[in-house]
């Protein structure tokens, strides 16, 4: 199984919201991290054949996912950010109507449908209409319809949205236990979802890949500009301004800063062994002292 990137491009007049993108994704976890407006979910609605690119292509196996048609929404899942639901549905007939939607029997689907819900820890509201849902079971319900035909390309985008920190680690462990055999693209700003979990991160931004690799080799990018520094209460405000700080921790009347910086601070300052969040705010949130 391989999905074939290849320059993919996408315009919106003079606005270039995807430039140039390229990448071959085999079985296995991959985070798409960027801030919002980055072209994140203009990607994403392109490698599922919603939105036709300017120029360049998306294969599957080598094959077109353009020409394929539904040959490849049968092997599609996929979560847009805001997913569209009848809110009058319970869970159960929800996903049952997705279901009969993406061609899958009456059986098969009343077995998978029952299946996703335990799964998803929905089983005891699968009969509740889903206006009475809170965001996170709403999600939860969004989830399980891109699951519904056990896709091998599953597209999620901001899946954990809405979600409580438990509901986070369910989700993270259910995306990697599924990704043996499968690709998973999981878009996200929250970049411990993307840590967890991720085989391999690229970092987009202005509609481009910027930095890419594995956890441990994105942190490593930003080895030795990540600083700790602590200084009274009353300074700290103006370390803020000046510097991108990761973390701010409370100690008595001082104040511990993580400091993203090019160069040593204050001679005071020690450097850290940095983390996938320094690499994030390095590349979003640097600044010149």
């Amino acid at each position: 199984m391989e999905l074939s990137i290849d320059r993919l491009t996408k315009h919106y007049g003079h606005k270039i919201a995807v430039d140039r993108v390229s990448a071959v994704l085999s079985p296995g976890v991959y985070g798409l991290l960027g801030a919002n407006g980055a072209g994140k979910t203009t990607l994403m609605r392109m490698l599922c054949a919603i939105l036709e690119p300017t120029s360049g292509e998306v294969r599957l196996n080598g094959k077109e996912v353009s020409a394929m048609g539904e040959a490849y929404r049968n092997v599609l899942g996929y979560l847009p950010q805001d997913f569209g639901y009848y809110p009058s549905y319970t869970a159960a007939e929800f996903l049952c109507y997705i279901a009969a939607l993406k061609g899958i029997p009456r059986q098969a689907a009343q077995k998978r449908v029952k299946q996703l819900l335990a799964t998803l820890e929905l089983t005891a509201v699968a009969n509740r209409k889903i206006k009475t849902f809170s965001g996170g079971m709403k999600q939860r319900v969004g989830i399980a319809q891109a699951l519904l035909n056990d896709p091998y390309v599953l597209i999620l985008d901001e899946p954990t949205a809405g979600l409580d920190p438990k509901e986070r680690v369910r989700l993270r462990n259910l995306l990697s236990e599924y990704a043996g055999d499968k690709i998973v693209i999981l878009s996200t700003h929250i970049v411990s979802d993307v840590e967890a979990i991720a085989d391999e991160v690229f970092v987009m931004n202005a509609g481009q890949f910027i930095a890419h690799g594995t956890v441990p080799s994105l942190a490593a990018q930003v080895r030795g500009k990540v600083w700790e520094l602590t200084v009274p209460r009353e300074q700290a405000r103006s370390w803020q301004e000046d510097f991108t700080v990761a973390n701010y921790r409370h100690e008595g009347d001082q104040v511990v800063l993580r400091i993203i910086s090019e160069y040593m601070p204050s001679a005071e300052a020690h450097i850290c062994e940095p983390i996938l969040d320094d690499a994030y705010l390095y590349y979003f949130g640097a600044k010149e002292a």
